[in-house]
């Protein structure tokens, strides 16, 4: 094996998954921005039906949209005449943003645990729910497998067919712990 096969990653990113750079990951990981690209997730929107969906003002919005567009995370993907005004409809450039890791200059904290911790509230009688954490050891090759299949699962539920009067958050991941674990006995 030669130190570039080494260095490339051992799974292609689906298509519509797009790897962040570090300078686009600090750009996402901003709570007015992350709420627009989950919204934009829905379906393109405008800057006016963005502002009433997070009710804030149309310039705050405004704004944010023209941080992102800046940075290559949404695009206006059309307009549409409405009188003498232009109504841009921005979307976003790929299903899925990946954030860079550690090693490239990613940030350590990226916000998803804190990010369900705050919008997570009980679930009432008839709203699914389901949490579960498990540990395994397993070698690394197959522990990136696992995460390729995790991210496959997440792009089918953010892909569904919208309804219901619920919006339901998704959160999966793999990462390396500290946890002992026994090793297989000796005969």
């Amino acid at each position: 094996m030669t130190d570039q096969q080494a260095a490339e990653p051992r799974y292609e990113p689906t298509e519509g998954l797009l790897l962040m750079t570090a300078d686009q990951a600090a750009v996402f990981n901003e709570a007015t921005r992350t709420d627009i690209m989950m919204l934009l997730a829905e379906r393109p929107a405008t800057t006016k039906q963005l502002a009433e969906a997070l009710g804030k003002p149309k310039g705050t919005v405004g704004h944010h949209l023209k941080v992102l567009e800046a940075a290559e995370l949404i695009a206006v993907v059309r307009t549409r005449q409405v009188r003498a005004i232009t109504e841009k409809y921005y979307g976003r450039l790929a299903r899925t943003y990946a954030f860079p890791h550690l090693d490239e200059g990613g940030t350590e904290d990226h916000g998803f645990l804190a990010e369900v911790i705050q919008e997570m509230r009980e679930a009432v009688e008839g709203e699914a729910h389901f949490f579960t954490l498990r540990h395994a050891r397993i070698p690394e090759d197959r522990a990136e497998e696992f995460g390729a299949e995790m991210l496959r699962i997440a792009e089918k539920f953010a892909a569904m067919e919208r309804g219901g009067d619920t919006v339901y958050g998704f959160l999966t991941g793999i990462y390396p712990t500290d946890r002992p674990s026994l090793r297989e006995e000796e005969e």
